[in-house]
């Protein structure tokens, strides 16, 4: 679940921090930038393990910082493929059943790999799972808070670092009093996650089971 992974990257160090010690200007530097962010094809940072390599420090003319290049280790969270994980339901959509690990929210199951038959209850907005038993089938809702055990079958990474402008669709100047921001659909287009786990639920039914027992 947690990987180790080297970096390199040159840290900055303002000149109001000289006085203390280089490694522990540059982890807390280092932890600023990258601990809780997402790592294109890496996964999601977590925190400094340990610096490994000092280079040598600069100051470059018109920048009163000092600039030096970093070998170091961090902790991310990226699990490795069919990796059983557990987690708890942070809500259902039409989409699947979302789960959370409580510092990672973005992981999906989809409605094919929930237990079968599942359904999608539009008024309780929750999925269900039609247990059969000698009595009977008996539903068993999938409600949010609830712990369920999910096995790692894909992830999805997707680079959301910041564009240009968009192009104009003609060459046409804006008249004046004329808008030029993009049309009201575009700006209220749904945020991609940088990195999300698909997840199927684990046979035989781990945690739903629990909750018709109990």
């Amino acid at each position: 679940m947690f990987v180790l992974v080297e970096m390199v990257d040159t840290v900055r160090i303002p000149p109001w921090n000289f006085q203390r010690q280089l490694n522990e200007a540059i982890a807390e530097e280092l932890n600023k930038k990258l601990a809780n962010k997402v790592v294109y094809n890496v996964g999601l940072c977590i925190c400094l393990y340990d610096i490994t390599k000092l280079e040598d420090s600069y100051i470059f003319p018109g920048d009163g910082a000092s600039h030096t290049k970093v070998h170091f280790r961090y902790v991310v969270f990226h699990p490795f493929l069919d990796e059983i994980l557990v987690g708890k339901i942070k809500y259902c959509s039409q989409e699947g059943v979302h789960v959370t690990m409580g510092f990672f929210d973005d992981i999906l199951i989809p409605p094919e790999s929930l237990q079968q038959p599942a359904k999608f209850d539009e008024a309780e907005q929750v999925w269900l799972w039609e247990y059969e038993t000698d009595e009977g089938a008996h539903d068993l809702y999938m409600d949010q808070g609830e712990e369920i055990r999910f096995r790692v079958t894909d992830e999805v990474f997707v680079d959301t670092s910041p564009t240009g402008p968009a192009t104009a669709a003609t060459d046409t100047p804006a008249q004046p009093g004329q808008s030029t921001a993009p049309p009201a659909e575009d700006s209220g287009q749904k945020k991609e996650a940088p990195y999300t786990l698909i997840g199927t639920i684990c046979e035989p039914g781990l945690g739903l089971l629990s909750w018709w027992n109990s």
